[in-house]
């Protein structure tokens, strides 16, 4: 697999190898995630760039979430202070964000793929919210604005970004 980061004129395919790599061989290690993190960031911003910011409107600001939630996601998951049955939650998002198969792929879709996977983590994050101190979310979180106000944000919009269906299905399955 490639390990240089996207160039402005990457492909929605380019785009899909570039991003993948976890899910192609052996455990995750941080190393791993950080480079996912880091190669998602940038080809999510080439991607942007590409299209044009104001073509993707407030989409384009959902996309910029998309590596940040996922780093939180990682991070939550490796911190010893989140309890056991939020690690499982917070590993099937782990999951669902790395696998390139699922609801709306990555390979088919480029960065706008990664919307379901948004939603999901999100409302994963909102329940870990429930029995977890906000402060260590907030500890872990990359993003430039406040962590639980870009979670409000998303739970707000998510049956614009994924369809009310797919959203169903989250909250049945995080029930």
């Amino acid at each position: 697999m490639d390990e240089t980061p996207a160039t402005p004129d990457v492909t929605d395919d380019e785009f899909a190898r570039n991003v993948t790599d976890l899910a192609d061989a052996g455990p995750i290690s941080e190393g791993r995630v950080q480079r996912f993190y880091d190669r998602a960031r940038t080809a999510i911003h080439d991607y942007i760039e590409r299209k044009g910011g104001s073509t993707l409107g407030k989409t384009a600001d959902f996309l910029l979430l998309v590596p940040d939630v996922f780093i939180l996601l990682w991070r939550l998951f490796s911190d010893g202070r989140v309890e056991g049955k939020n690690k499982v939650l917070l590993g099937s998002a782990i999951a669902y964000y790395i696998f390139p198969f699922d609801i709306m792929p990555e390979a088919l879709l480029g960065p706008m793929g990664y919307m379901d996977d948004l939603v999901f983590g999100v409302y994963v994050l909102n329940k870990v919210l429930r029995d977890t101190d906000p402060n260590i979310l907030r500890q872990h979180w990359s993003g430039s604005s406040d962590v639980l106000d870009s979670i409000q944000r998303v739970l707000n919009a998510a049956d614009q970004l994924v369809g009310k269906e797919f959203l169903g299905r989250i909250k049945k399955m995080l029930k």
